[in-house]
């Protein structure tokens, strides 16, 4: 599977070299940027973040840009994680073609191959959550305690050498 996704992961890096030289190839971030909005307005829509705007449209932001943005209007504890990190879950698309094409498909590189490397090459690019999200994603800290505790309780039940 891994080896099928190296040519999407080379376009993605190619992507984002030629995007960097010259605003004429920014068009490649766009789809990613798409993709990656999307992740958080639905998943905000799902976990009661209330999303209220979304916008794909690049601003200057200092001496970089924000391609892109979702406004949440009830972000609390137990939804700003699942709706901040959102974006983590596109990976899974990729994964998820790399598995069929190798299970189901015969092992040779085909013309949807190719086709499919262009449209899994942006997901590569926008599928880690900017800084902002991961500051938004610290409000959810109480999640680590129970991951904590839960951990706790795994290595206590399947593992003797832990009880003291």
């Amino acid at each position: 599977m891994l080896l099928y996704l190296v040519p999407s992961m080379a376009m993605a890096v190619l992507m984002h070299i030629l995007s960097r030289a010259s605003p004429a190839f920014f068009i490649f971030l766009a789809s990613g940027t798409i993709c990656h909005e999307l992740a958080h307005f639905f998943v905000g829509l799902v976990t009661n973040a209330q999303p209220v705007g979304l916008t794909i449209i690049p601003k200057r932001n200092g001496n970089t840009w924000r391609l892109g943005e979702v406004r949440l209007n009830n972000l609390r504890w137990y939804n700003a994680a699942p709706a901040a990190l959102a974006p983590l879950g596109l990976l899974a698309i990729p994964i998820a073609v790399a598995w069929y094409r190798t299970r189901f498909a015969s092992w040779h590189f085909a013309p949807l191959d190719v086709g499919l490397t262009f449209l899994l090459g942006p997901l590569f690019l926008s599928f880690w959550p900017s800084p902002v999200d991961w500051k938004l994603a610290l409000r959810s800290w109480p999640y680590l305690l129970v991951i904590a505790c839960g951990a706790g309780a795994y290595a206590w039940l399947k593992h003797p050498g832990f009880h003291l």
